[in-house]
């Protein structure tokens, strides 16, 4: 008898790495040491914190599910945020800068991995947003605009690879991210959650590379 899907809703957030190939050409094990110093020291705790469950790395990139849109949201801003000060005094020609795309949709569980149209948009939408930017789907919009005081502009309906209707698209820039206070990324309003309730991880001290 044939097995029956298992689905869940949940928040996919979707991040690489803005010219990773040319970083490579650069410095190739140094880019990877600072990639991988980066994710060992910032992004992993940060997804820890915000209760995201890292689902794959896939070379400079990296996809994240998390049970709370908010959680999502607020954690690829902080994530951003945090880099924009450990690449303070970096040459801009070795500086690790990530796309960050966020999306809610159904997805399709298999093992501990995660498939289908949910996942696929949030990646669509990371190539949308720039460098250090962030890229949000409406659905997400709708949930965090009277939850979070983040500045995401409206981008219109956006034709994207392998998805059959447009997409609305909302941005947060390189710019809105540099110029929100530490204090407006950090904070911490109610959080309802798409799942079960989980207890928050504290916060964990951030380590630059250099």
């Amino acid at each position: 008898m044939k097995q029956p899907v298992e689905r869940r809703l949940a928040a996919i957030l979707a991040a690489d790495v803005a010219g990773y190939s040319r970083l490579m050409g650069v410095d190739e094990e140094g880019t990877l040491a600072r990639l991988k110093a980066h994710r060992r020291e910032l992004v992993n705790p940060k997804l820890e914190e915000h209760r995201g469950r890292l689902v794959k790395t896939t070379g400079d990139g990296l996809l994240v599910e998390f049970p709370s849109v908010v959680d999502a949201v607020r954690c690829a801003v902080e994530l951003q945020r945090a880099m924009i000060d450990c690449n303070t005094g970096i040459p801009e020609d070795r500086r690790i800068v990530f796309r960050i795309g966020v999306n809610l949709g159904d997805v399709i569980i298999d093992d501990d991995d995660i498939y289908g149209d949910g996942v696929n948009i949030a990646a669509r939408l990371e190539a949308l947003a720039e460098p250090g930017g962030i890229c949000i789907s409406r659905a997400v919009r709708n949930q965090i605009r009277d939850k979070l005081p983040y500045a995401f502009e409206d981008m219109g309906e956006q034709i994207v690879k392998n998805i059959a209707r447009p997409v609305r698209a909302y941005a947060m820039s390189g710019a809105a991210v540099a110029s929100t206070p530490l204090r407006a990324a950090q904070a911490q309003p109610h959080r309802p959650s798409l799942g079960s309730g989980l207890r928050r991880a504290p916060m964990l001290a951030l380590i630059c590379w250099r």
